[in-house]
């Protein structure tokens, strides 16, 4: 079965006005867009744009079992359009999860919380924007250090903490915490002077981040995270106790579904450094770009995006002319269509699905074929391996 899926933006302040707009080929809100959610997530479930006026979640429960789908979905999929940056934040692992939320679930009623359920939150986000910026993980040690000591004396308190990974994760507790407030200072004041040939697009966007979060010490944690600009088609894949923020662009972002966050600065909201510092990995590591490559079966034109996690998979799907990708569900699907035209059939329907348009696909469909001029993509569970597709046609 097809059924055709719409949401409305959610308007966070970190969102864009026109980008999502553009995509769907409309003129810029009013407001600040900032995500589009398409899945059964109870938070913000989908609309069936059928006229029923049930959400996805509502159809799952008094339909879905007759075609194959049972519980609630195992991801969450998302447009993701940020014109600021988003709050510095980690996920924890599945164990870490189940832990503190049973942990949390004995705390007296009225107590600040920070797990809303026992799930991981592994997550990746495809570039849909030319550029795509984001800071991931933790740098290299030695050179964060050499970026410090351009600071001079104003980072020399920051510096000589950053002695190995324990340091590093102590660091950032310590600017966390307020005791730094005064180095956080100095070093946000001497961004302005501040000159690095070898980290002149950190200095920049640290720069940029600070007119946005003027004296927060996620300023100077951003300083020691991964920058990395994403071009189109290029994504991340985000693992339990990651440091990570996006900064700007817009994405294709599908995740496991679960509402688990620490933050770590840049946010007016609670900050529990404790915890941060509990889940963090604080292993320094290059940043974790993810390439897609050919379909399992090396269909033209199809491409999978590797995220070694049982809740989701993505794909990608390219069609022109008279060409045509035939995909055989292995679970419940949502088909995202974000460039051009593109078709999507069923054994017994067929829905048409312009940019920003999506459609729910259950597992009893034995056969998906998707044609037309454009882009769509593919979010499903499980790996990426369990889903089979070929292709007919060329695919320019």
């Amino acid at each position: 079965m097809l059924l055709p899926l719409t949401n409305a933006p959610r308007d966070y302040a970190w969102g864009s006005r026109s980008m999502i707009a553009t995509l769907e080929g409309r003129d810029p809100a009013d407001s600040p867009e900032a995500e589009v959610w398409f899945g059964d997530h109870p938070s913000d479930p989908s609309d069936l744009a059928d006229g029923s006026g049930l959400t996805l979640d509502r159809w799952i429960a008094d339909e879905g079992a007759a075609h194959g789908v049972t519980g609630r979905l195992p991801y969450l999929l998302k447009l993701l359009a940020a014109s600021t940056v988003l709050s510095i934040q980690v996920h924890p692992s599945k164990a870490q999860a189940e832990e503190a939320f049973t942990r949390e679930a004995a705390l007296p009623e009225g107590a600040a919380r920070n797990y809303a359920d026992d799930n991981h939150k592994p997550e990746m986000i495809v570039a849909l924007s030319e550029r795509f910026e984001a800071l991931c993980g933790l740098r290299e040690l030695d050179a964060t250090r050499r970026m410090l000591a351009a600071f001079g004396d104003a980072a020399e308190p920051l510096r000589r903490r950053l002695t190995d990974e324990a340091g590093l994760a102590s660091a950032i507790g310590w600017l966390l915490s307020g005791d730094a407030r005064d180095v956080v200072h100095e070093i946000t004041a001497a961004l302005a002077d501040v000159q690095s040939t070898e980290f002149a697009a950190e200095l920049a966007n640290a720069r940029r981040i600070a007119v946005w979060y003027p004296d927060d010490p996620g300023v100077v944690v951003a300083l020691l995270m991964n920058y990395v600009v994403l071009r189109k088609g290029e994504s991340v894949f985000l693992r339990a106790g990651m440091l990570h923020a996006y900064v700007s662009g817009l994405g294709v972002e599908l995740m496991a579904a679960s509402d688990n966050v620490l933050r770590g600065g840049l946010t007016p909201k609670r900050i529990d450094v404790d915890e941060l510092l509990r889940i963090l990995d604080p292993t320094p590591a290059p940043v974790p770009v993810v390439l897609p490559v050919a379909a399992d079966n090396g269909s033209r034109g199809v491409e999978r995006f590797p995220a070694d996690v049982p809740d989701f998979a993505l794909l990608r799907v390219r069609v022109s002319g008279g060409s045509e990708a035939i995909v055989r569900p292995s679970g419940p699907l949502i088909v995202l269509a974000t460039q051009g035209a593109v078709s999507v059939g069923g054994a017994h329907a067929s829905l048409d699905l312009a940019p920003g348009r999506a459609a729910f696909v259950t597992p009893d469909e034995a056969e998906l074929r998707i044609s037309g001029d454009g882009e769509a993509f593919i979010a499903q569970p499980g790996s990426p391996s369990a889903l089979a597709v070929s292709m007919d046609g060329d695919v320019a």
